[in-house]
């Protein structure tokens, strides 16, 4: 994956790549970070064959609350 300079351009966005053991796992992390900042949310789970786990990439603004707030 590429992260381009517009995803990053200011303060306070960040760019987020998951990797965790299963899908279940990799959910309940994205939907805590919802719960804390605005996010991308829930975002696609990739598998890549022959390697261990899944992974996931999420987009963050961290200057703005989340869904918990």
């Amino acid at each position: 994956m590429h992260i381009e300079q517009q995803h990053i351009g200011e303060p306070g966005l960040v760019v987020l790549d998951l990797t965790t053991a299963d899908e279940a796992t990799i959910v309940t992390v994205m939907d805590g970070l919802q719960q804390l900042w605005a996010t991308s949310g829930i975002t696609p789970v990739c598998r890549t064959p022959g390697e261990a786990g899944v992974t996931a990439r999420v987009y963050a603004d961290i200057r703005r609350p989340g869904t918990a707030y």
